[in-house]
């Protein structure tokens, strides 16, 4: 396997990742309150076949068995998010123990079995009192994110080494807030964007309170792809800029530069929306951090069309995955050396894998040699990136098993890890046995 891993570093590290609400379940015990996520979930044809996560892959009540799992892969680190309305309920006041207590059983249980937690603070499941509240629109959700930071540093800071603020801040606003397909629905372009500047302050101040207690390995997860103009027409051209200004320019940019994108502001001022900033806030969002998640699936070839905020993504013809999206290693090199020429900061994969239509459970084996090949094509984008210059230090495989896949409900799977949802059976696909046989060979 030396070819797929050829110029890694030999600290490169390896892990997989999931997310709270997508396997926990549990959705009301111990204290839980509901997420926007549950809410929405019941809200009629906002989720394939009328799916949720009240119960996902139950991992609330069999997490010591995953963590061995995990721990029999050989990876070096675990990826998770925590649950806010687990720990806080409604978003405000005391932590719940039941809750805090969990998770603190979870990092045990991994350091026991070697396996570094890497603790994500947010993956989408805003306290549903929040939104009634204003939810990321509202400034006051920011301050109420950097409190809940605290809570939970306060009790498992002593042995979580990597803190991750935001997963997918983009997601949460624009597929939140503008287009209505995930968690709470609102289709409003302008709270999108008071959602983006709120989610980059949340981060700022929760990196704040994270920092004062000591934190020293603390980052953010964005996704993000390559937009290439489908011709040298103008308007194409154009259509990619704005596709990679909405994309990654207006969270990269006052992250690390301190400022939004002059050209973004002016698109978004054109669609009658504005970036509510206030003094004092680029600062606070472009402290330093110390690793950028990248997660990444895919890349587009994009046109114009007659409405200047909507460009076109054209099918270039290549295989694509169960969730129609095309395969484009060549896309994920480009973008880690765009990002380190642009941007300079240490980056780690957070998330990289792919759903397909994985055949059953045949004598203890599920075949899926398409996902083989998916991750072995990006792993070795990755290690080509790398050679190019590309600061990469590791590699978290999405996901380790089948779960809640948002507004796909159960009929998408991305895990290395078969689920059965009936039974709740965990197997091991080929995927599984490729990537701990890659992990064992990059370590010789």
């Amino acid at each position: 396997m030396s070819e797929v891993t050829a110029g890694l570093p030999s600290d490169f590290f390896w892990g997989v990742a999931t997310s709270a609400y997508q396997i926990e379940g549990a959705f009301d015990e111990d204290g839980r309150t509901l997420s926007i996520w549950d809410t929405f979930a019941r809200r009629p044809g906002a989720v394939a076949a009328g799916e949720n996560g009240d119960v996902a892959c139950d991992h609330y009540h069999r997490m010591p068995a995953d963590v061995a799992m995990i721990a029999r892969l050989g990876v070096d680190k675990y990826r998770f998010s925590v649950s806010w309305p687990r720990i806080q309920p409604g978003g405000r006041g005391p932590v719940n123990p039941k809750g805090l207590d969990f998770y603190s059983r979870l990092v045990d249980e991994l350091l026991e079995k070697g396996v570094d937690p890497w603790l994500t603070l947010y993956h989408w499941d805003l306290p549903q009192e929040l939104e009634d509240a204003g939810g990321w629109p509202h400034r006051d959700t920011a301050y109420r994110f950097a409190e809940f930071a605290g809570l939970v540093h306060d009790a498992l800071g002593d042995r979580v080494p990597t803190w991750t603020t935001l997963n997918e801040p983009w997601c949460s606003a624009m597929l939140g807030y503008d287009t209505g397909r995930h968690a709470p629905g609102r289709k409003n372009f302008g709270e999108a964007i008071r959602a983006v500047h709120h989610l980059l302050l949340g981060h700022g101040l929760a990196g704040q309170e994270l920092r004062s207690r000591g934190v020293s390995s603390l980052g953010i997860t964005l996704n993000m792809g390559v937009h290439t103009p489908a011709s040298d027409d103008p308007r194409d051209v154009d259509a990619a800029r704005r596709a990679d200004g909405l994309g990654t320019r207006i969270y990269l940019d006052p992250l690390v530069h301190g400022r939004y994108p002059e050209d973004v502001l002016v698109d978004v001022a054109g669609r009658g929306a504005e970036l509510p900033v206030r003094s004092g806030d680029l600062e606070i969002i472009s402290a330093p951090i110390d690793v950028l998640g990248v997660n990444y699936y895919t890349s587009h070839v994009v046109k114009a069309t007659d409405d200047p905020a909507v460009a076109e993504v054209v099918p270039q013809g290549r295989p694509v995955t169960a969730m129609g999206w095309e395969i484009v290693p060549e896309g994920f090199t480009a973008l880690l050396v765009r990002l380190q020429r642009d941007y300079g900061v240490p980056m780690v994969i957070t998330e990289n894998g792919a759903a397909f239509d994985d055949l059953e459970v045949d004598d203890g084996y599920v075949a899926d040699a398409d996902r083989v090949e998916y991750l072995r094509s990006h792993i070795s984008a990755v290690a080509a990136a790398v050679r190019g210059g590309a600061d990469v230090r590791g590699y978290l495989a999405w996901s380790l098993m089948d779960n809640f896949e948002w507004g796909y409900g159960y009929a998408k799977r991305f895990g290395i890890v078969r689920v059965d949802y009936a039974t709740q059976e965990r197997t091991l696909k080929q995927s599984a046995q490729w990537y701990r046989e890659l992990v064992a060979a990059s370590r010789v």
